[in-house]
């Protein structure tokens, strides 16, 4: 096997495929990537057993092979060597040479056949989107994830393809964010619910690239992403997600309508007063303004007003200030509109498109 790359494809293929590589693995094989060279590309790919990652980058390839070589290791050093051309060669007992202006490098690896196979898609049910529009809506839903592995339901984001949309929605039991992809067309024999790993959702919005289509695949218990030139093949998560629609308010007393970096500005200079014990930000409702404050006693306070469009009643709420922060800094849009019910009711965050955040209030004194 014996192939030159550019050190700059060599090393962004193989830092895309480390990201499947478990360090904790038992298994010498999963720790190593899968190189296979033929035509003008080399293919890269890297599994855990449970996520798998497949990347195409071009090569010049002399003479045709696959071997395995330790994936991190070789990532590293790649990604060190001058941005010049790279030859590899790699003998018949798993030797890798690399070559690279005056240096010389030489790496074991494992024989091919020890690697496992990829898992079969046949027959699995196809969607087809555009990476933008998946992108964003993964984007406006991924931060509410749980981290909680013992609500393994939540740890991921639901993907729903009903109808003419793609719904994601991600919640953590105190908040929830629902993004819609819409303008497709499902056939209702191909309708299908399916939760996709928090690994997977991060590692699919690195691979996405705007000017592209993405192809969904589903098979059994496990999704496939297409991007471009990476693959991305994760297990799902096995259970039955809760329902979300029972958690959005449906009833709204109060709607605010605010600039969305004003808003994120203040809140995160309000909320560097914080302390540990009393992470909140109280937001004060009245007509013509909001007024952003925080107490805690052996910090400080603060206290910021924002101008707004109000003529409600008049409503005091607090909230995590990390939690209000993150649509605001995951959104683009100028303006969201903030729904409120009273003090103890959740609060929503809408914009002008198919997205709903929902938070839940914290019980803090006035």
């Amino acid at each position: 096997m014996k192939f030159t790359i550019s050190q700059e494809a060599f090393s962004d293929g193989l830092q895309n495929a480390v990201s499947a590589v478990n360090p904790r693995s038992t298994l010498p094989i999963l720790s190593n990537v899968l190189l296979q060279a033929s035509g003008d590309e080399l293919v890269l790919t890297a599994t855990d057993l449970d996520f798998t990652v497949r990347t195409r980058v071009t090569a010049k390839v002399g003479k045709s092979g696959t071997t395995t070589l330790p994936a991190r290791r070789l990532g590293t050093l790649v990604k060190d060597l001058p941005k010049t051309d790279i030859e590899v060669e790699v003998d018949a007992k798993s030797m890798a040479t690399l070559r690279s202006g005056a240096g010389v490098y030489k790496i074991f690896g494992l024989p091919e056949a020890e690697f496992p196979g990829l898992p079969a898609f046949e027959g699995a049910v196809e969607f087809r989107l555009k990476s933008a529009d998946l992108k964003g809506a993964l984007r406006k839903t991924h931060y509410a994830i749980s981290l909680d592995e013992t609500r393994f339901v939540l740890n991921g984001i639901f993907f729903s393809f009903k109808g003419d949309k793609l719904t994601l929605v991600a919640t953590d039991g105190r908040r929830l964010a629902l993004a819609e992809v819409g303008d497709l067309e499902i056939p209702p024999s191909q309708e299908r619910d399916f939760i996709v790993r928090t690994k997977a959702i991060l590692e699919v919005m690195r691979a996405l690239k705007d000017d592209e289509d993405v192809v969904v695949r589903l098979a059994q218990n496990l999704v496939q992403f297409d991007c471009g030139s990476t693959t991305l093949i994760s297990k799902l998560v096995e259970g039955n997600y809760p329902n979300y629609l029972q958690v959005i308010p449906t009833k709204v007393n109060e709607r605010v309508t605010v600039e969305r970096e004003a808003l994120l500005n203040a809140v995160r200079r309000v909320s560097l007063l914080n302390s540990e014990k009393s992470a909140s930000v109280r937001l004060n409702f009245t007509k013509g303004s909001i007024e952003i404050t925080s107490n805690a006693p052996e910090v400080g306070e603060a206290r910021e007003s924002l101008a707004v469009s109000y003529k409600g009643s008049d409503i005091s709420i607090a909230f995590n200030p990390e939690f209000l922060m993150a649509p605001l800094r995951n959104l683009q849009e100028d303006e969201v509109h903030f729904e409120l019910i009273d003090d103890i009711s959740p609060g929503v965050i809408k914009i002008n498109a198919p997205f709903v955040y929902v938070l839940m209030p914290m019980r803090v004194g006035a």
